[in-house]
């Protein structure tokens, strides 16, 4: 291990083993030590160990079977390590086939498929077909392991009755809106700016004006809440990790939102974005357990069991809740009843666990990783928590930076994509979600080597 090296530990652990393994030096079958035995014989902290197995784990090179080990899989000739990218990012040539996408919403999900996955499904397939509709808030098992879910990671007491399940946050946004609309003929959301755009294009599709409020380093300024038009209805917040500049919205912030919104006859709209990763405080209380009778409570799968299961979930104050049941019923867009009977049992097993575990680990160490290289350009925001670290930079900077990147077949978004109107906050955000270790190795030193040409 090289400490004076510009890799992390992680990165060099992981290079070591899968240099080996393709060398032939670890054959196929072999059982790998334990990440504490491995750690304590090359002396650095288990964590560094725990994150190589992961990505390795990602990449196929490994198998960790719960409980019995973590063993070498078998690697294809083709898949050798010496068919890929060279590792050093900085000296490889750019090809146009190569391009690296630093996406913000897209989140890393273990390629092991484990026992509770395998059991999920065959309980589903084993079972009879459904012949009757769901009922309109969801299966009630679901329902109650959701509810169980949020007293234990959130904190947010509720129980099954106050459960809708819905296939996203944007989804439980949609039956939302016209539930709080009531009979109004123009309602307003008041919405974040920047923010996330496909939630004012949701609002946009159901007949809703919005209204942008700032942001700025702790997440909305509660304060313009107060100048927002009076057909105001709703307020939409991410509280957890201000999507996409990453401000964490305090608690002072919070009592002050619930304040307004029963001073001012709101409802809020909160979607706790990003809230199951956090690398060094506990995450705030939700918005909704300060002010359970004015908040809409969003959640999701899709950034720990992956987007493609389309299970999500909404928590509403019972008057809410029965217009949205209405709606439901109204649009009769339920969520697939084998794919609820799944989630259920992947909650039930301990899956959601067992994935933000491993996610925690390995997006602690891409944070810091990512923080450590960036530092020097800029303000940085949403360090310690999340999927993205947002620079701030003049805007024609920004643009400039992401077309050099670009170029180099790194994508990255700028803050400009989530604005609206007029903000002062500017500049790109840094997804590293998704992407493997040699991806963001190269995408980092593209796009450290595009502001230094720029600035």
């Amino acid at each position: 291990m090289d400490r004076s090296a510009g890799r992390t530990l992680a990165v060099q652990i992981a290079d070591c083993i899968r240099a080996a393994i393709d060398g032939g030096h670890i054959e196929f079958g072999a059982r790998l030590p334990s990440s504490r035995a491995l750690s304590d014989e090359i002396g650095v902290a288990r964590a560094n160990v725990e994150n190589a197995y992961d990505q390795l784990t990602a990449e196929g090179w490994i198998d960790a079977r719960h409980g019995a080990g973590t063993y070498v899989r078998r690697i294809p000739a083709e898949r050798s390590v010496t068919s890929r990218p060279t590792r050093s990012a900085a000296s490889t040539p750019h090809t146009p086939e190569r391009r690296v996408r630093l996406a913000t919403g897209t989140p890393w999900v273990s390629p092991r498929v484990s026992a509770a996955w395998r059991r999920a499904w065959r309980e589903v397939g084993t079972a009879p077909p459904p012949q009757s509709y769901p009922d309109p808030r969801g299966e009630p098992h679901l329902r109650a392991a959701v509810a169980d879910l949020l007293g234990r990671a959130r904190g947010l007491k509720t129980d099954a009755e106050s459960v809708i399940i819905t296939t996203g946050s944007m989804h439980g946004m949609a039956l939302a809106l016209p539930a709080l609309a009531d009979s109004s003929s123009s309602p307003g959301l008041a919405h974040e700016n920047p923010g996330y755009r496909v939630a004012t294009t949701t609002a946009t599709r159901w007949g809703w004006s919005v209204h942008d409020v700032s942001v700025d380093a702790d997440g909305m300024v509660i304060d313009e809440l107060n100048r927002a038009p009076s057909n105001t209805r709703a307020v939409y917040v991410t509280p957890s990790h201000q999507y996409p500049t990453g401000g964490l919205l305090p608690v002072g912030r919070r009592r002050a939102l619930a304040d307004v919104a029963r001073r001012r006859d709101l409802m809020i709209i909160e979607d706790d974005y990003d809230s199951e990763f956090r690398y060094g405080v506990a995450p705030l209380p939700t918005v909704a357990e300060l002010a359970p009778d004015r908040t809409v409570y969003l959640g999701t799968v899709a950034k720990t069991l992956g987007g493609g299961i389309r299970i999500g979930w909404l928590v509403a104050p019972r008057h809410v809740l029965d217009r949205i049941v209405d709606v439901r019923t109204d649009l009769g867009d339920y969520p697939s009843l084998p794919v609820q009977h799944a989630t259920a049992s992947l909650l039930r097993d301990g899956e959601w666990d067992r994935t933000v575990r491993a996610a925690r680990r390995l997006y602690r160490e891409r944070d810091r990783r990512v923080a450590a290289r960036l530092a020097e350009f800029g303000e940085l925001r949403g360090v310690g928590a999340g999927m993205h670290t947002t620079l701030l930079l003049d805007p024609g900077v920004a643009t400039a930076v992401a077309a050099r990147a670009a170029a180099e077949g790194v994508d990255i978004d700028t803050l400009a994509e989530s604005t609206r109107t007029d903000s002062p906050v500017t500049g790109l955000i840094v997804g590293y979600g998704s992407v493997s270790e040699d991806e963001l190795a190269y995408g980092l030193d593209v796009l450290t080597d595009a502001l230094r040409s720029v600035n």
